[in-house]
């Protein structure tokens, strides 16, 4: 079985956890500025970006 991810989509994907987790943080400490900042590029700008770097370098080649 062939692992998918390569190392900078496993690199997105860390960095997107270590994100939410801090933002997270920052929300519990009472925050309300700049944790749901922090959630939103999470959620939306890396871990989909971690996934679509995957499949593009994947379709990339299988047109070679």
């Amino acid at each position: 079985m062939k692992f998918v991810f390569k190392k900078l989509n496993v690199i997105l994907m860390i960095i997107a956890i270590i994100v939410i987790i801090i933002g997270y943080i920052i929300m519990g400490t009472g925050d309300k500025t700049i944790s749901p900042i922090l959630l939103i590029i999470s959620y939306v700008i890396l871990f989909p970006a971690a996934i679509i770097i995957g499949t593009r370098e994947k379709d990339n080649q299988l047109k070679k």
